[in-house]
Order: structure tokens, then C-alpha cells, then sequence
């Protein structure tokens, strides 16, 4: 028989389904309310009914089980002291989108060594997600893969959808079947109607191809997600977190008919992908909502126990990012608590 299809596969391998992989790693009762209360928190920053601010801090992406709990513990413990203005979630990034190639995150390669056993990796992800939770955190993640979500969504309190994939329609849908707050970052140009499009298209119904609980392709028919917002995050054209930014993106949005929600990236172009400038986009944030600038929601920092990055090695030091450089713990440790001591006298 003369084939004409999979000619550029080379071998498929049986995954778990969702439900198999929720059956062996599952999410308590207790820490489903804590999902779902972590969400309320930040649809209630979202809608103006909590006027706390929202900062998702942690590494650029995950790639160690123990640097991870350890950067999770010191977390928790600076979100007990800042709570009641600053609502902090910890960034648990386990999938990189690549503009060529490279490492593309634990999920895909856990062993970092190229043998992308995507299995162990999903247990891998879920697992800590878990683990973080139990230790009284929220997380925030990049949905990259359309089929991930079924696998980790239900433990995810805030997620974001990346500059390269804003424009994607496939994940404008998906993001209107999730059922946490969703973040678009504008496109890596720096401009920002790809991600108001987005706002609009992931707030409206949608029905799609999906991935069951079971296993299973399915028809998925969405209510809409109806708190999409857009993070800033700079561009080709330079940073874009500064007053005049902001003000031209809340036009933008209130002409659009999109509730002005905006939160800050103060790495990737707003640091010029310096992790030292990171702390210029922070501070500036504070500044402005310290000025009664209500739209910014909030601020994301890629911070590590350790600054900088590391090139992928068989003798990786500990507590340093393999992808996109960050700020180290005492960095992060002293940026939050002078916006907490900065809010607390307004």
C-alpha cells in the first residue's frame, strides 16, 4: 500500500491521558478551593474590587525540582509579609517558545540532554505545580502547547499567552475555554493591537478541536474568557512601560470597548534583556500607581535564586537561569518590599 501521510515522523509514542495523569497525581479538595480563591483575588484585581497589586515573580523557566521548592518557600514567606497590598504569584514557566531552536522547557525535555521524554516532563510539571500549591502559593504559566492545559490548567491560578503566540487564533480559542484570568503580552514589534484583538477574541464564544480528559479528540464550545488583559512587555522598538505607554495603551483599549487592565513585563524588552535594568521598569511602575494610576495591574519579574544565566552544561550552578537571564532572590526580596512599604503610606 502506497503511503502518503506521517513521512516526516519517526516514531510516536503512547502518552497518558489527562485524566489518567490527574488520577495518579490529583489535586486535592483543599487545594482546588486554593485555586480557585487565588483566582477570585485576581479577578477581583482585574474588575476594581481589591486594590492590591498583582507581581508574578520566578525564573525565566523552571529546570530543577529543588531550586524551584527552595525559591517557592522564600516566595511564601515575603508573600505573608506583603499580603495585604501585593498579591504575589510565583512564575512556573515550563514551556519556552523559540524563535529557531533551543532548549524548549521541562515539559518537552526534563532531562535537558535532547531526549524529550515528554511524559516524565508532564509528570514532572504537574507534580511541582502541585507541591507549590501545597505550600500556599499561587501560580502563573505560559499555555504554549493547545493540549497542555488539560494536563496542568486545573492547578494554574493566572496564565499568560506569549508575544509570539498573541496573534494566534488557535490560542485566542483556547484562552477562551480557560478558566483562570489570562494575560496576552503584545507583539515582539512593541506594538499592541495584536494582543487588544486577542482581549476581544478570547472574551467572545468559540468552538474548536480539543483533547478530552479521556484522551479523545472533541468538539470544545466556549463561554468566553471575560477577564483577558494585556502585559506589556516592549518590543523592537524599545521598552514601553513608561506614562506615555501606558497612557496610550488605556486609549487604545477604552476605544476598543476593553477594560484598560495592564500589567507590566519589566524583563524581555522593557529591561532590553538586561536583568540588571529590570529594576528601572519595577520602580517606574511603582511611581505611576503611586500617582493614582489605577490600570496597571500588576508587575512581572523573571527572578532566580541566583542573577544571570548559564549556558546549558553537564556542571550547572545551582539557582541560575538556563534561559533568559534574572534577577537574584535578594533583588527580588528588596524590590517587593519597597512597593509594599510604598503602598502602605498611600
Amino acid at each position: 500500500m502506497i503511503c502518503s501521510n506521517n513521512l516526516n515522523i519517526d516514531k510516536i509514542l503512547p502518552l497518558a491521558s489527562p485524566a489518567e495523569l490527574k488520577t495518579a497525581l490529583p489535586l486535592s479538595e483543599r487545594q482546588a478551593a486554593k485555586v480557585l480563591a487565588d483566582r477570585k483575588t485576581v479577578e477581583d484585581i482585574l474588575s476594581g474590587k481589591s486594590d492590591k497589586i498583582m507581581v508574578i515573580a520566578g525564573p525565566c523557566s523552571i529546570h530543577n525540582h529543588d531550586e524551584a521548592i527552595e525559591y517557592a518557600g522564600r516566595l511564601k514567606k515575603l508573600a505573608e509579609k506583603v499580603g495585604d497590598k501585593i498579591f504575589l504569584i510565583m512564575r512556573v514557566y515550563f514551556e519556552k517558545p523559540r524563535t529557531t531552536v533551543g532548549w524548549k522547557g521541562m515539559i518537552y525535555d526534563p532531562d535537558i540532554n535532547g531526549s524529550y521524554n515528554i511524559k516524565a516532563g508532564i509528570s514532572f510539571a504537574r507534580q511541582l505545580l502541585l507541591e507549590i500549591i501545597s505550600l500556599g502559593l499561587p501560580v502563573g504559566t505560559e499555555m504554549l502547547d493547545p493540549i497542555i492545559p488539560q494536563y496542568i490548567a486545573d492547578t494554574v491560578t493566572w496564565a499568560a499567552i506569549g508575544a509570539r503566540t498573541t496573534e494566534s487564533q488557535t490560542h485566542r480559542q483556547m484562552a477562551s475555554g480557560l478558566s483562570m484570568p489570562v494575560g496576552f503580552k503584545n507583539a515582539t514589534d512593541g506594538t499592541v493591537q495584536a494582543a487588544l484583538d486577542a482581549i476581544k477574541a478570547a472574551g467572545s464564544h468559540h468552538s474548536f478541536i480539543g483533547i478530552t480528559e479521556d484522551g479523545y479528540t472533541g468538539i470544545f464550545r466556549t463561554s468566553g474568557n471575560a477577564f483577558g488583559h494585556i502585559v506589556l512587555r516592549g518590543g523592537d522598538r524599545g521598552p514601553n512601560f513608561a506614562p506615555e505607554h501606558i497612557a496610550f495603551t488605556k486609549v487604545a483599549m477604552q476605544c476598543q470597548g476593553i477594560e484598560p487592565n495592564i500589567i507590566i513585563d519589566c524583563s524581555h524588552a522593557n529591561s532590553a534583556k538586561k536583568f540588571e535594568l529590570q529594576a528601572t521598569a519595577f520602580h517606574d511602575a511603582v511611581k505611576q500607581l503611586s500617582t493614582g494610576d489605577r490600570s496597571i495591574k500588576g508587575m512581572m519579574l523573571e527572578s532566580n535564586l541566583c542573577a544571570g544565566n548559564q549556558n546549558i552544561s553537564d556542571n550547572l550552578k545551582p539557582g541560575v537561569s538556563i534561559t533568559d537571564a534574572c534577577i537574584n532572590w535578594e533583588e527580588t526580596e528588596a524590590l517587593i518590599t519597597g512597593a509594599y512599604e510604598n503602598f502602605k503610606t498611600k
